[in-house]
């Protein structure tokens, strides 16, 4: 059984993300934290709380920070819906999460999990930066981390360059990017070439006909708009999702390469760009692996198969 300890900011992709792992029966939850993010740190939590209950799962589900470490918190709730989760009518409210304080739960977590726990992030990086800088030993403890943030190559979904997960707080994420955990990169790159989903494949995903893959679409719905007139893909694209599939499956992941990576802390235009040095012009030491690639028909497979 493999550990995991999932960091999200729940909203629509997320909680497809959080499906992939809660089904797979090859995987154990140690833990869900939640950062603000796409929604608020609240409604973060009661979509999250409420993913859980659809899947049938009972996972200790923390809240951690309400806020980037410097800067004002920015939403993307004009990606995802007021709710986060498609402005579809659910009830996602009433629900308690588990007492504690997720920073500490990260570092006890991965303390018990030694050179086991696998920590996939799903929205800004705000809690992993307060448990290294809290606990900088686990560092080294964290036998993965994988990251669905930033871009490898290509154009930024929040400034031109940039990525919302590390423009929203950009700081975190250079602490994180500098920590030396073993880290991988799964930019919005990889989820705008290879993870998109049509209005057929919606379709033929909703066709499987069960509650589960009903409501992974279904919260796509303000996305979908999003995707067509924004950032004119041919379908919503499901960033979290694929970041999760590498995260289940490192095959998923065709092309990677070990470089260094920055992260942009000025403001303005070049705000959380993650600037990859592909020749080493730098001469920094590596301390990221990027994917610059991923199968496209494994990811849809393990979707697919997730939501049956």
């Amino acid at each position: 059984m493999r550990h995991f300890l999932i960091d999200t900011d729940t909203a629509s992709d997320d909680a497809v993300a959080l499906v992939m792992a809660l089904m797979d029966p090859k995987i154990q939850v140690e833990a869900i934290t939640l950062v603000a993010g796409n929604v608020p740190l609240d409604q973060g939590l009661q979509n999250a709380l409420y993913t859980l209950e659809l899947c049938g799962k009972q996972i200790p589900t923390y809240a951690g920070a309400a806020q980037p470490l410097l800067r004002e918190l920015h939403t993307a709730q004009f990606v995802h819906g007021t709710d986060g989760m498609g402005d579809i009518g659910l009830p996602l409210q009433g629900r308690t999460p588990t007492p504690g304080n997720a920073i500490d739960v990260i570092i006890d977590t991965i303390k018990a999990f030694p050179n086991e726990i696998e920590l996939v992030t799903l929205g800004p990086l705000t809690n992993i930066a307060l448990a290294l800088a809290k606990a900088p030993e686990i560092a080294p403890l964290v036998k993965q981390c994988t990251i669905m943030g930033g871009v490898g190559k290509g154009r930024g979904n929040i400034t031109p360059v940039s990525e919302f997960n590390i423009w929203v707080d950009p700081e975190a994420a250079k602490i994180v990017f500098d920590s030396g955990m073993k880290m991988k990169m799964v930019g919005w790159d990889i989820s705008r070439n290879h993870a998109c989903i049509d209005l057929e494949l919606c379709e033929e995903i909703k066709a499987i006909g069960t509650p589960l893959a009903e409501f992974s679409m279904d919260i796509q719905n303000i996305v979908k708009n999003f995707s067509s007139t924004i950032t004119k893909l041919p379908g919503f694209d499901l960033p979290d999702p694929i970041a999760m599939a590498i995260a289940l499956d490192e095959s998923v992941a065709t092309e990677t390469a070990y470089l260094y990576v920055e992260v942009i802390i000025a403001d303005g235009l070049t705000r959380g760009q993650t600037v990859v040095d592909h020749v080493n012009v730098t001469q920094k030491a590596p301390n990221m692996e990027v994917v610059f690639e991923a199968s496209r028909a494994k990811f849809l497979s393990m979707l697919k198969a997730a939501v049956k």
